[in-house]
């Protein structure tokens, strides 16, 4: 099995993974022009570079893009690619963490990025349906204006598309309360790698029509068909929010918090953590005095209507307070709670910031691990010589353990960060985690992929990408063959 060697702050070529394919006619662009008209295909440097990668830090760079301007346009490109052997690298807005959309193979690499309309908001029907370009911010703003509420909120929603999330089944903190992108996919049109467009599902919010194939293209990670219209279920805005932000001396008092929490009942939207590695790269960028003091920070959010959110915020004040934290405080406006919301949803820009190389693992463990997770980390950081910095999703295990090298020029260093990976993933399976909650396998995880699963799962897995893309034309180098 093919493994990525070279990390770092710059982007390597990955041509180590590069397997045999079907050798790629020289004439291929004027083909895909003549197919497709000029202005959705292009080889020009720039364009090809960006269309190599994502936020990992592998890179290769296809033989030409394509712009899909429709479902059409997909399935006459899939036909062709299909009949040629050409593999195809969907892609969205390119803000994944795993190197999913590198296109390992060359070939072509798909952009969906101009299939970005909303084409419906019904509030009384309570759905949205969306192409794979629409920016996730973008939808949730759209929804509430129309008093709609569209939950996941994955960190990177202001430059993640749609088409991504799907391709991930992306979280965020509200998949506490409200779960994760699969939960939200009621239809969706998909075409398949010979170029046959499959619809399933509808705008009804229950639908036991047959298996569940909605289920099966959400977090497949573009390698079972490319998805070209997804119709989401949405929910009524809640008209009230309050969020509590609190700071404690040590990661186990907060973890402890968490626990209190949910032990008297509660069950907040969001609930998330962070260490005082986190914390330290905030302050020196974000600047001190937003940062609350302590080696641990806990924000709780809580929503639904007026009454019960001001009754749950006095409660659950009362409760905090009783686990002695180092600061307190409440905001119960939507402004005031995405002030406090702004510091969490920088930290990993905070984390970069240090000049550091970060290697964000979003690893999930039990619940009740969380406070053996952040001493697991510590641990790690003492043995391999690295700070780590943990943070994350609290209330459902996937905590974001963020290695932090220096030179990653230094094979020394390489090696020191695979053990400690190692050893990390090892763990948490032994605890009966998973070593990916939201971000995918794709390059980044390849090589543990055998450890976290079975035989059996895993050749069902490539029974399944071998009916639906025999030729292995879609996405192809991933953890799938």
């Amino acid at each position: 099995m093919a493994v990525i060697k070279s990390w770092g702050c710059k982007k390597f070529p990955v041509a180590n993974l590069q397997l045999p394919i079907a050798e790629i006619s020289h004439d291929l662009k004027a083909q895909l022009v003549e197919l497709l008209s000029a202005e959705c295909v292009s080889d020009e440097t720039q364009v090809l570079a960006a269309h190599s990668g994502d936020k990992w830090f592998a890179v290769e760079q296809p033989e030409v893009v394509v712009f899909a301007r429709s479902t059409n346009d997909v399935s006459d490109l899939l036909k062709f690619a299909s009949k040629k052997k050409v593999p195809v690298t969907a892609r969205g807005a390119g803000f994944g963490y795993v190197g999913s959309c590198v296109p390992v193979r060359k070939g072509i690499a798909l952009s969906l990025m101009q299939m970005n309309r909303i084409k419906e908001l019904h509030f009384g029907d309570a759905i949205a349906i969306v192409e794979p370009g629409v920016i996730t911010a973008d939808l949730k703003a759209a929804a509430r204006a129309q008093k709609l509420f569209y939950p996941p909120d994955p960190a990177s929603m202001k430059d993640c598309s749609i088409g991504g999330n799907i391709a991930t089944n992306a979280g965020g903190p509200r998949c506490l309360k409200y779960g994760v992108t699969r939960n939200y996919v009621i239809g969706l049109e998909a075409v398949l790698a010979n170029g046959d467009v499959l619809r399933t599902g509808g705008r009804v919010h229950k639908n036991k029509t047959g298996f569940d194939l909605i289920g099966l293209f959400v977090g497949s990670e573009g390698m079972l068909g490319v998805v070209t219209e997804i119709t989401l279920r949405l929910l009524p805005l809640p008209p009230a929010r309050a969020t509590l932000s609190a700071a404690f001396a040590t990661m186990p008092q907060a973890a402890a918090a968490v626990q209190a929490i949910f032990a008297a009942g509660f069950l907040p939207s969001s609930l998330e953590i962070a260490d005082h590695f986190t914390l330290d790269a905030a302050r020196r960028d974000r600047g001190a005095a937003i940062v609350p003091p302590g080696n641990a920070h806990l924000l709780v959010d809580i929503d639904g209507q007026p009454k019960s959110v001001r009754s749950e915020t006095t409660s659950l004040r009362t409760l905090l307070t009783s686990k002695s934290p180092s600061a307190l405080s409440i905001a119960t406006t939507e402004e005031e709670c995405e002030k406090l919301w702004a510091l969490r949803r920088e930290f990993s820009n905070s984390l970069r910031a240090t000049g550091l190389i970060k290697l964000n693992q979003d690893v999930v463990v039990p619940r009740a691990r969380l406070v053996e997770l952040a001493e697991f980390a510590e641990a790690l950081q003492r043995k391999h010589g690295f700070p780590i910095a943990t943070f994350g999703h609290a209330g459902d295990g996937n905590i974001h353990v963020n290695i932090m090298a220096a030179d990653f020029a230094d094979l020394a260093v390489q090696q020191r960060v695979e053990h400690a990976l190692d050893e990390l993933f090892a763990q948490v399976l032994t605890w009966g985690g998973v070593i990916t909650g939201e971000h995918g396998i794709g390059l980044a995880k390849k090589r543990w992929w055998p450890e976290a699963t079975s035989d059996i799962s895993r050749a069902l897995h490539q029974k399944l990408k071998d009916t639906l893309d025999p030729d292995g034309i879609l996405n192809p180098g991933k953890f799938l063959k």
